[in-house]
């Protein structure tokens, strides 16, 4: 494989701050490599085809396995390039960097990452854009200066007013509600939340907001914070759950608590995690994009940067496989599409 002089150079800083391998994370009880396809993972580009890593927020996360895995490894498959999954096994601000590091060194072509948080994985992104990485930011972004591209699951506003749409017909558009939320940095939470308040102020004012928690997108974390917000606001009518881990926890605490039935839960969530839930009467609807087609459009965006085809500014347009053509927007962001909202009479349509 040969690199070019200012590949070398930039790969030579990046070296500096690389602190693991793959190897290195492969044996880590606390970082984990995964590829799949027609790739056996970990090696650098390819003369014959585009080299794709995905770095999602932590690894054994059902919705990023439905992007990962099951949409993006598929356009890499179709355009006979090779992909790899690397990430942390815990979702922390800067538990991405390492596996950012390391895929530069390799001299990957592309990077599609959901970043756990908008700054802290940045200094590693440009070093690896310097050297010649194209990076494409999925689901949740960076700051816009350290990424080609954003593939956007949905306008923020539709997602934000989706979950308080279908809140509010579950609790007849009164009463005290709560937010289980994913990290406190996490990017997209928190412009979805920022829109929630706006939204319940302006539309619903018989709405009250108790207040926002964190379960960090960990299962147990906010299967307890749950059980605390139903002990702390005893009134409580409606939680909202803008987070895949987080729903799907909530769903479980309630399912076996005597709030059953009593305290609405919506949120995003897949069907597959949420389905005895809807089936059983715990929840009555909620909302999410195909993660698989967030992941498979995300891959082809990566290959037609590095292709050339499109730079990343606005009006750029690609065409990704089987979803069609898709046009670059403002601050070099890429929308999916409207989000899908599940309940009984549709979500045995859907298998992610």
């Amino acid at each position: 494989m040969k690199f070019s002089t200012r590949r070398l150079s930039a790969l030579a800083a990046v070296a500096v701050t690389a602190t693991l391998s793959l190897t290195a994370c492969g044996s880590s009880d606390n970082n984990s490599a995964s590829g799949g396809g027609n790739s056996s993972g970990g090696s650098g580009g390819s003369a014959s085809g585009t080299t794709v890593t995905f770095i999602p927020k932590n690894l054994g996360n059902p919705y990023f396995d439905a992007s990962d895995k099951d949409g993006g490894q598929k356009a890499v498959n179709e355009f006979k390039g090779k992909y790899q999954e690397v990430g942390p096994d815990t979702a922390t601000p800067d538990g991405q960097v390492s596996f950012i590091n390391t895929a530069a060194q390799q001299g990957v072509k592309a990077l599609v990452i959901s970043a756990d948080d908008p700054k802290a994985p940045c200094s590693a992104i440009k070093q690896a854009m310097s050297a010649g990485t194209k990076v494409v930011t999925f689901d949740s972004d960076t700051s816009a200066d350290c990424r080609d591209l954003y593939i956007s699951q949905a306008s923020a506003e539709g997602i934000a007013k989706t979950q308080v749409d279908q809140i509010a017909q579950q609790i007849g558009d009164s009463g005290e509600i709560a937010i289980l939320s994913a990290a406190a940095n996490a990017t997209n939470q928190n412009a979805w939340i920022d829109l929630m308040k706006k939204d319940l102020a302006a539309d619903h004012p018989n709405i009250k907001l108790d207040g926002v928690v964190y379960g960090n997108d960990d299962d147990q974390t906010s299967f307890d914070k749950t059980a605390a917000l139903l002990q702390d606001h005893p009134n409580l009518k409606g939680i909202i759950s803008p987070t895949t881990v987080g729903i799907a926890a909530a769903a479980r605490y309630l399912d076996t608590s005597s709030a059953k039935g009593k305290v609405a839960l919506t949120g995003l969530g897949t069907p597959n995690q949420m389905r005895k839930y809807v089936k059983d009467g715990t929840v009555t609807s909620f909302a999410l994009w195909n993660p698989s087609d967030l992941g498979y459009l995300a891959a082809y965006a990566a290959k037609a940067l590095v292709d050339g085809t499109i730079t990343g500014k606005q009006g750029d347009t690609f065409t990704a496989g089987t979803l069609g053509k898709y046009t670059v927007g403002a601050d070099g962001t890429v929308l999916l599409g409207d989000p899908t909202v599940f309940d009984k009479s549709n979500i045995d349509k859907f298998n992610f």
